[in-house]
């Protein structure tokens, strides 16, 4: 499908068919990349997708110790407000 590059504020950009859309499933939020000379628009990762596998290696390696384990200053917030 070709397409017109168009001014949008001091940007410019294109208009993508919802068709093309609803095809690609890109979602609201999207990665752009240039390679070899061409835009790469791919969808954007979640925020943390990553974390699991990160914690599961530290905790295989005993990184995942609390570093606030010997304190014993709660305060009555702590005990009466905070929630899990």
């Amino acid at each position: 499908m070709r397409t017109h590059i168009i001014r949008i504020g001091n940007s410019q950009g294109i208009r993508i068919p919802k068709i093309i859309l609803e095809q690609s499933r890109l979602g609201t939020e999207v990665e752009l990349e240039v390679e070899d000379k061409k835009i790469v628009i791919s969808p954007a990762s979640p925020p943390r997708q990553s974390w699991a596998g990160k914690m599961q290696s530290m905790a295989e390696h005993g990184d995942d110790k609390l570093i606030d384990e010997g304190l014993q200053t709660h305060t009555q917030w702590d005990k009466n407000e905070w929630e899990w």
